[in-house]
């Protein structure tokens, strides 16, 4: 019997709890760096060494963290159901404990492109850092492969493509503000539940199919994993 579809949305939250620094929070990143900074084409274009400088120290810090039961729990789930995971992450913390059906909305931290355009010569760097005057296959200066503000989002559509497939949709560690993939909800079939695991209030539409579980991402998986055992 083909599994049902359970489509997963994951954001920083879930990283965080493996220690990886947030954007967004009172101590994350953008309290350091001014986001049109290391966060644009024009940053990059302006100061390229402060940005490959960020990047690469986070690439670097990416090993000292290690996957937390919010990830091992969505691979255990593999046994039950078809689970695809439409990250906002742009670690490889997903990747690490297996997962193999995998969406990065906003980049992967362990690749670099073109900076010609962002979806070609795209190569994995493993840990390694990109210098000024790297270059990739085109002759382009080599730049990360993250998606940066202003930038279009390439796997949006592929992503959409799943959710409108989901029979469970599945939110850990998001506040839903961030575009386009606090919009995904809005292509789920009209009966399909969501849950949403945060321990922060997250806003969502006051309808009896949304459920919270407000815990943090390993705690509010252990309850998720439970209940979809006894379905």
């Amino acid at each position: 019997m083909e599994k049902k579809k359970l489509v997963v949305l994951t954001g920083a939250g879930i990283s965080a709890e493996s220690g990886i620094p947030t954007f967004r929070d009172s101590d994350g990143l953008w309290n350091n760096y001014a986001v049109e900074d290391v966060a644009t084409l024009d940053g990059f274009v302006r100061d390229p060494k402060l940005v490959l400088d960020f990047y690469n120290e986070m690439r670097r810090d990416l090993p000292n963290h290690q996957p937390n039961y919010g990830h091992q729990g969505l691979k255990e789930l593999e046994d039950l159901f078809d689970v695809r995971i439409i990250t906002q992450n742009v670690d490889d913390l997903h990747e690490r404990v297996g997962s193999s059906r995998i969406i990065h909305l906003h980049g992967e931290l362990t690749k670099g492109c073109s900076s010609k355009d962002m979806n070609q010569c795209v190569i994995d760097l493993n840990d390694q850092d990109i210098h000024i005057g790297d270059k990739a296959s085109d002759g382009s200066q080599l730049r990360p492969f993250i998606v940066w503000f202003g930038e279009a989002v390439p796997m949006i559509e592929p992503a959409i493509e799943w959710v409108v497939q989901a029979d469970i949709f599945l939110i850990i560690g998001t506040s839903l503000v961030v575009y386009p993939a606090a919009g995904l909800t809005h292509y789920l079939k009209p009966n399909v539940p969501v849950y949403v695991i945060d321990p922060k209030p997250v806003s969502v539409p006051s309808t009896s199919r949304f459920r919270m579980i407000q815990k943090g991402a390993s705690e509010g998986m252990r309850d998720f994993v439970a209940m979809m055992r006894e379905m």
